[in-house]
Formats: structure tokens, C-alpha cells, sequence
């Protein structure tokens, strides 16, 4: 699996995928930083055949418009603490992974993952 982590969420999440053998950037690893547009990061995670990892709607208004990106996973949690994020991912990241096999838009919280696409 191929990643790359939007601002909102923090570099420590791309870290941690890291060490689970997941191929995960971070938008502070681009360019233009934390501040590259979402349309820049689209063609990146595209072209690279990433999953954008965000808590962003705007990537999901994207990708009901557009069909862009290809894969994306919305956080919705709304405030947690980085721990808590790490340690979520920690226990549905096998499961992550199998659904993002069969599909493209997939919603995960603290109390379900919820399949969209």
C-alpha cells in the first residue's frame, strides 16, 4: 500500500505506516510543504497510484466532481490526539488495506470504517 498524508493530520501518522511497511509520504516531505494545493497533491498521489489520507472534505468533494484522486481515506474523527490516531490506524490498518483492494473512497472514526466508494 502507498500513502500520502495530508497537513491536517500529523507526521507522525506517515511515520508509524512507515514502520508497518507501508510506502507513506507526507506532505511535509514535498516541495512546497504543508502548503502544496490539493490539486498538486491529487496528481502526486495519482501519478504514484497513492492513497491521499486526509481529514479534508474538499478531497471528497473532489472525487465525487472529478474522480480524482483515485484512493482516498477521510479521517473523521474530528479532535484526537496524536496517539489516539496512531493507535486507531494500529488496529484497522489490516483492514484498510483489504478494502482498498475492491475500493476507492473509504471513511474511517473511532467507532467504524465506513465504505463509500
Amino acid at each position: 500500500m502507498k500513502v500520502i498524508v495530508d497537513a491536517q493530520l500529523p507526521k507522525r501518522l506517515s511515520d508509524y505506516l512507515a514502520s508497518k511497511q507501508v510506502d507513506a509520504r507526507h506532505t511535509l516531505e514535498l516541495s512546497k510543504k504543508n502548503a502544496t494545493p490539493d490539486h498538486e497533491i491529487i496528481t502526486i498521489a495519482d501519478e504514484e497510484n497513492r492513497i491521499v489520507i486526509s481529514k479534508d472534505s474538499d478531497f471528497l468533494e473532489n472525487y465525487i466532481f472529478k474522480s480524482q484522486p483515485k484512493k482516498l481515506l477521510i479521517v473523521s474523527t474530528g479532535n484526537i490526539n496524536n496517539q489516539q490516531l496512531i493507535d486507531l490506524f494500529g488496529k484497522n490498518l489490516e483492514a484498510l488495506m483489504s478494502l482498498f483492494e475492491k475500493h476507492s473512497v473509504i471513511e474511517i472514526n473511532e467507532i467504524e470504517i465506513i465504505v463509500h466508494y
